[in-house]
Order: structure tokens, then C-alpha cells, then sequence
């Protein structure tokens, strides 16, 4: 699938992309749980023309919103476990094909993660992410090391962090809820503040296709902690929502009527 011809894409940092008023945005969304207040908040439809191929399990609802055209897109129930398709695959696969579908001015990764205490992230916090990079992607030869670890700016969004109050933090992105050895070793070389198992991907596609992006994160466990992971992450997984969405409501109110360097 390649993108239309007549909608060229244009690099993210250009000018015309910078000063274009937003219009049409991509919210991508891991888990159908963290995913429906937005879609109940802002009475979205699912679509059911999909660009999509078929048989994908992918899911897009859509609307308008303060002259907003939202569209929050998830990559469904596994068709064989029934379980949200979670992990970098998936996120990246569905960011990709929403781009060329829906032409977003901007892209959302929206969800829930994990925090360290040691870098003061507390249960329910939000943070908005300054850089992501990959955690589990280890390449122990000059050059490639770089590219495994994939390091990549999210969009400038100093306005929205004052207005919102919100904290900032690095975040790396590995296919694991849990953490092992190296794991950790290479999250405190990427220096992060939150960890989870989507956004490095959604960056990558996002700086591949030229979409100004931004990540907002809501803690449900504190990875350096006394508690299992999975766990914490199950007990607070519910409330912590709450506050995602109450953040998303309130950066997508922000977000109206700009256009990306005001952000």
C-alpha cells in the first residue's frame, strides 16, 4: 500500500506542516479498556467502511470534535486468544496503515506505563514524553547498536505541558511487561522515566512517514518497586484510565483550533 499521490508526505519539521492548522488527528490506543471512555467521551462511531485490509482485527472509531477529526485506532482482539494485540508489531503495523489511510496532522500514542520510582514517577501520574527509545533490541555492533536502540525526539509540546501541568520523562519501549537484567540496564542507559510496549514503535513509523507525534502516559505500576508488575499493573489499571482520559480530553482541547508549533 503506498500513500496517494496527490497527499504527498511532508517532513515534520518543514514549515508548511509547523503552520498548518491541525485538522485531522490519529490517537493510536494499545487496549480496548484504555481506549472507551475516550471513544464514550467524545461520542466516536467505529467505522465500518475500513481502509484496512481485510481480516485484520484493527478497529478505528472516528468523529468530529471542535472541528477536530478524531480518529482513535486499536489493534483489536487477537483473533485466536482473544486478548488486546498488544507489543511493537502490532502498533506498528496499525499506526502504519492508519497514516496512509487517514493522512493524520498529528499523531497521539495515548496508554498506560510503567514508572520508576527512582526517577519519580508515582502510581496515576501523567507524563508526556519528551524522547523514546527501545529497550530489548540489543545489536552489540558499532552502528547498529544505535539503530536497535532507536532513539527519536516526540513532538515539541511545551505549551501543552504547561497548561496541563504534566510531567516529562524519557520512555523506552520493550515487548515485555516485566523486566529482565538487561532490560533494565539498557532503560537506565536510555535514561527513562516510564517504560512501555508501544511508543518507540509508533515513533519509528511517525518519523518514517514525517507525522509530528506526541506520547501521553498514565503509571499503573512502579517497575522498581516492591510489587509484581503485573499485578500492580491489573489493580490500578482501571483508575489509572480515568486519568488518561481525563489528560487526553484536556490536550485534545488544547490541541483545537493550533496548529503544531504552538503546541
Amino acid at each position: 500500500m503506498a500513500p496517494p499521490e496527490t497527499q504527498p508526505q511532508l517532513d515534520a519539521t518543514s514549515e508548511d506542516v509547523q503552520s498548518k492548522p491541525i485538522s485531522t488527528i490519529l490517537i493510536f490506543i494499545a487496549m480496548h479498556t484504555e481506549a472507551l471512555p475516550l471513544v464514550n467521551r467524545f461520542q466516536l462511531t467505529e467505522a465500518v467502511d475500513s481502509s484496512y485490509p481485510k481480516g485484520v482485527p484493527w478497529v478505528r472509531y472516528h468523529g468530529v470534535y471542535k472541528n477536530l477529526h478524531l480518529n482513535i485506532v486499536q489493534p483489536g482482539k487477537d483473533p485466536v486468544l482473544g486478548v488486546d494485540s498488544v507489543g511493537t508489531i502490532s502498533a506498528s503495523l496499525v499506526t502504519y496503515a492508519s497514516v496512509l489511510a487517514l493522512q493524520p496532522d498529528l499523531i497521539i500514542n495515548a496508554g498506560t506505563a510503567g514508572g520508576f520510582k527512582a526517577k519519580g514517577a508515582a502510581i496515576g501520574d501523567v507524563f508526556l514524553a519528551s524522547e523514546v527509545a527501545f529497550h530489548d533490541r540489543r545489536i552489540p555492533i558499532p552502528v547498529f547498536d544505535l539503530y536497535g536502540v532507536g532513539l527519536r525526539q516526540a513532538c515539541c509540546t511545551c505549551n501543552i505541558t504547561q497548561e496541563l501541568n504534566l510531567k516529562i520523562g524519557r520512555l523506552s519501549t520493550g515487548d515485555s511487561l516485566d523486566i529482565s537484567p538487561h532490560d533494565e540496564a539498557a532503560i537506565i542507559a536510555n535514561e527513562a522515566t516510564i517504560k512501555d510496549m508501544e511508543g518507540a514503535a509508533v515513533a519509528y513509523v511517525a518519523d518514517l512517514l514525517k507525522v509530528p507525534v506526541i506520547f501521553i502516559k498514565a503509571v499503573t505500576d512502579i517497575v522498581d518497586g516492591d510489587k509484581p508488575i503485573a499485578e500492580e499493573f491489573l489493580k490500578n489499571l482501571t483508575a489509572v484510565t480515568a486519568a488518561l482520559d481525563e489528560t487526553v480530553a484536556k490536550a485534545i482541547d488544547f490541541i483545537a483550533g493550533k496548529c503544531i508549533s504552538e503546541l
